[in-house]
C-alpha cells in the first residue's frame, strides 16, 4: 500500500535521537531549545514554544489569549477537528466561515461580510484561527487587516503549512497575527513523533505559554506572590497543563529542521508531476495563489462528477483497491455530531460540503518514489477514463 503521507527518517536523524538516549537529559533538556530555536529562526520569529502536539499548541494558545466562556472562535469547516475543538477546550463558541473554492482555505470576502455583520448585532469574534490547508497559506494580510479593524486575536493554524511562505515572508513569521502553531506528527513536513509548537513575537504571550505548558508552574521570581523559600522553590500561579515534549522528540524535530527545504522542494517536484501528467483527466487540479508558495503537505485533487460515471466513493475505493492509501481531508466539522448537537445543520457552509464530496488526496511525501507516483498516475487514468 502506498501511503497518503509518512515520515522521512534519516540515519542523521537516528544519530541525534541515540545521542539524547546517552546523554544526561530525556526530557526538559537543552534539546527542547535547540528545537525551538530552529524553527523561530527559520521562520524569521522571536519565540517558539514546543509542546506534546500540535492540538495541545492550539489549546495553549487559545489560553494564552485568556478565551473562555462568553466568547466566540471562528475557524475554516474544512480542517480537522482540532482547529474548533481547542476553542471549545475553552469553554467558548465556535462558529466557521466557509470556504474559498480555489484554495479551500477559509474565504476572506466571506470573513469580511461576516464580520461586518455581527459586529453590527454586538456578536464579534475573540479570535479567528485561519487554518493553512493543505500547505498553501492564507491570505493573512487581508486576515490581519480585517482582525484588526474588528478587534480580533488571530492564531493561524499552520500545522499543514511549515516550509511556506506569503509574499516572501515565511508562515510562522507571525507578521498578520498572535500566534502560529506547526503539528510535527509524522505524516507532517517534518516530523518529532508526535510534538507541536507555537511561535509569536509578543514577550507576554511567551511567558504565559511557558507557564501554561507546565501546570501554570513559574521559577522565574519576578511573577512570584511571595519571595522565593530557597533554589528549590516555585509557585503555581494559574491552571496550566502537562504539555511538554520530550528532549527524544525535539531532537528528532531540529534534526528534520536541517532538511526541511529539501522536503519541500521534493514536494515541489511531485506536485509539479501530478499537475503534467493529471491535465487531461475529469478532475481539479490544486490551484495556487501567485503570491505564495505552498509546502504542498496534501495534493488534493476534486473529481468533476458531473462528467464521470464511476462515482466519489467508487474512485476512492478503486483506488485503495489499487495499493494506493487515498484520503479525504476533511469532512467538514460542522457536520460532525458533537457540532451538530450545537446546532449546526448541514447545509450551511456549502462550498465546504462540496469540496467534502468531490475531493480525494493523493500520496504525496518526501520519499515517495517516481515510480510509485507513476502507479497513482495510471490508476487515475484507468479509472477515470
Amino acid at each position: 500500500m502506498i501511503p497518503y503521507g509518512k515520515q522521512d527518517i534519516g540515519q542523521a536523524d537516528i544519530d541525534a535521537v541515540i545521542d539524547v538516549l546517552k546523554s544526561d537529559w530525556l526530557t526538559q533538556g537543552p534539546a527542547i531549545e535547540r528545537f525551538e530555536r530552529s524553527v523561530a529562526d527559520y521562520c524569521g520569529a522571536r519565540y517558539a514554544v514546543a509542546v506534546s502536539n500540535g492540538t495541545a499548541a492550539l489549546h495553549l494558545a487559545c489560553l494564552a489569549l485568556d478565551i473562555g466562556e462568553g466568547q466566540e472562535v471562528w475557524t475554516s469547516p474544512n480542517t480537522f477537528v482540532a482547529s474548533a475543538n481547542c476553542a471549545r477546550y475553552c469553554g467558548a463558541d465556535v462558529d466557521f466561515v466557509d470556504i474559498d473554492s480555489r484554495t479551500y482555505n477559509l474565504s476572506t470576502s466571506l470573513l469580511e461580510s461576516k464580520l461586518a455583520q455581527r459586529s453590527n448585532e454586538g456578536r464579534k469574534p475573540a479570535a479567528l484561527i485561519p487554518v493553512h490547508f493543505a500547505g498553501q497559506p492564507c491570505d493573512m494580510e487581508a486576515i490581519g487587516g480585517l482582525a484588526k479593524r474588528y478587534s480580533c486575536a488571530v492564531i493561524e493554524d499552520a500545522s499543514h503549512a511549515i516550509g511556506s511562505s506569503f509574499a516572501g515572508r515565511k508562515t510562522g513569521s507571525c507578521d498578520y497575527s498572535d500566534m502560529v502553531v506547526f503539528s510535527f506528527h509524522p505524516v507532517k513536513i517534518v516530523t518529532s513523533g508526535e510534538g507541536g509548537m507555537i511561535l509569536t513575537n509578543r514577550d507576554d504571550l511567551y511567558q504565559r505559554l511557558l507557564r501554561l505548558r507546565t501546570h501554570g508552574i513559574t521559577r522565574n521570581a519576578a511573577d512570584m506572590t511571595e519571595l522565593a523559600h530557597g533554589p528549590w522553590y516555585y509557585q503555581q500561579t494559574e491552571l496550566g497543563y502537562n504539555y511538554r515534549i520530550t528532549d527524544i522528540q525535539a531532537a528528532l524535530g531540529a534534526s528534520q529542521m536541517q532538511r526541511l527545504e529539501e522536503f519541500v522542494t521534493r514536494r515541489e517536484y511531485l506536485a509539479c508531476r501530478y499537475d503534467v501528467a493529471l491535465a487531461d483527466l475529469p478532475l481539479i487540479r490544486p490551484w495556487q495563489d501567485a503570491r505564495t508558495r505552498s509546502s504542498w503537505h496534501l495534493y488534493v485533487v476534486r473529481l468533476r462528477t458531473d462528467s464521470i460515471r464511476p462515482s466519489h466513493r467508487e474512485v476512492f475505493e478503486s483506488l485503495r483497491a489499487a495499493g494506493i492509501g487515498v484520503n479525504l481531508h476533511y469532512i467538514p466539522v460542522h457536520t460532525q455530531p458533537y457540532y451538530q448537537a450545537l446546532g449546526f445543520k448541514s447545509g450551511m457552509f456549502p462550498e465546504a460540503e462540496r469540496y467534502y464530496r468531490e475531493a480525494i488526496s493523493l500520496p504525496m511525501y518526501a520519499s515517495l518514489s517516481d515510480q510509485d507516483q507513476d502507479h497513482v498516475i495510471a490508476a487515475l487514468h484507468r479509472i477515470l477514463k
